[in-house]
């Protein structure tokens, strides 16, 4: 080992400047690969938390060149474009759409617009589809074409609007069954003692599994009260959501009460056995009317069959004869 070493030693000894040179690079070596390693780290933590921050992933200049970017930014230049020139518009019409977008559970405030566009890009969908599939299934319908393909296009422009009116009378139908326990609720907690605020909490939270919409509808109107707005003014908004006149009633109810000193109380009370008295009429009503709506069917599907059955003996022995 030291035959080795004797050599180096002398090579050194004789020459100071290349040891000089060969520390020199060292520590620039070493200062430079430290260096590079920290800007590395700072990058990749600079990415991680541009993924998860609330903007997303920041996009390097080889992402905003593809195609899915691209396509992103004009979906997104075509909703801020369609929410400006129909969502914040006041006349009449855009009125009445954002109450039903509301009574359906669409609360975004782009609803509208996304209305419009689903409108469009259905209808267009629609033709295009009659436009393909008609030549192939019907070949001879060349008189025929064109008003299939405007039909297929009218159809797919109302089918929001179709599946808008569904999904209202779903969900009323949903407010109206569960409205009554609601005031029963209503009731109990006033008995207990609770405040309005709070027996409106307590009951949304209870009716969340029952009647989703409904529990959903009153926890935004704890949430009004919470953050600042009238308890009138709440229940008012909590009627317009419902769509319901049993909710508008019950806010005017409630804000009469107050304003003439009356016991809430006993008004909830006298108001739940009115929602009780309506649901078993409501019911009464449908059970009446199962007559009458039985005897399409009957007429229809039963009757022939059963003249069938009779007549076939009668005209099978006068064509034989026997």
């Amino acid at each position: 080992m030291n035959a080795l070493l004797e050599p180096l030693l002398q090579v050194l000894d004789a020459n100071p400047g290349l040891v000089l040179s060969l520390f020199v690079f060292m520590a620039a070596s070493t200062l430079s690969f430290g260096v590079m390693a920290a800007v590395r780290v700072r990058g990749s933590v600079r990415r991680r938390a541009a993924d998860i921050s609330a903007d997303g992933p920041r996009r390097g200049v080889e992402n905003t060149r593809s195609l899915r970017f691209a396509s992103m930014m004009a979906a997104q230049k075509l909703i801020e474009y369609t929410t400006k020139n129909y969502s914040e518009s006041d006349d009449k019409n855009m009125k009445t759409l954002r109450r039903q977008l509301i009574q359906a559970g669409f609360l975004d405030p782009r609803a509208p617009a996304f209305y419009f566009i689903a409108r469009t890009a259905l209808a267009i969908a629609f033709a295009a589809a009659a436009f393909f599939a008609i030549p192939m299934s019907l070949p001879e319908t060349k008189s025929t074409f064109w008003p299939f393909v405007g039909l297929s296009g009218l159809v797919g422009y109302f089918a929001p609007g179709f599946y808008l009116s569904r999904r209202i009378t779903r969900r009323k139908t949903e407010h109206r069954a569960g409205f009554p326990d609601f005031m029963d609720l209503l009731v109990v907690c006033a008995d207990a003692g609770l405040s309005m605020e709070a027996a409106l909490d307590r009951v949304g939270r209870e009716l969340a599994l029952s009647y989703p919409s409904l529990g959903a509808n009153i926890h935004m109107a704890t949430l009004e009260i919470r953050a600042g707005r009238s308890l009138s003014e709440a229940l008012e908004h909590l009627g317009d959501r419902l769509g319901l006149e049993e909710a508008r009633s019950f806010a005017m109810l409630l804000q009469q009460s107050e304003e003439l000193g009356a016991s809430m109380t006993e008004a909830l009370r006298v108001y739940s056995d009115d929602m009780r008295h309506k649901r078993l009429s409501r019911a009464e009503e449908k059970a009446y009317s199962l007559p009458a709506k039985l005897s399409v069917p009957l007429i229809l599907c039963v009757f022939p069959v059963l003249i069938v059955v009779i007549m076939l003996p009668a005209y099978v022995r006068m064509k034989t004869g026997f």
